[in-house]
């Protein structure tokens, strides 16, 4: 869901039916990713995001993108954390 100024976009990743228009209300926000940060801030709860995707839902190729760079970097931070 787009949200921000003109020009200056901030996204929030939601859980939303299927059926419903893409503007409706989400059943979940579950992260947001903010594009203009420098480095572009993508905060999402993996653990809430694993859930739905368990009980059948679809996320889009711009989400899948998202949450694979988001558990790439989750992975570099536990070795970091752990040397």
């Amino acid at each position: 869901m787009r949200l921000g100024a003109k020009k200056r976009p901030f996204y929030r990743i939601i859980v939303i039916d299927s059926e419903r228009p893409r503007e409706s209300k989400a059943k979940e926000i579950i992260g947001y990713y903010d594009p203009l940060k420098e480095p572009p801030e993508i905060k999402v709860d993996i653990e809430k995001a694993n859930y739905w995707l368990e009980r059948g839902a679809q996320a889009s190729k711009t989400v899948q993108s998202l949450l694979h760079k988001v558990s790439k970097s989750e992975k570099l931070s536990n070795q970091h954390s752990k040397t």
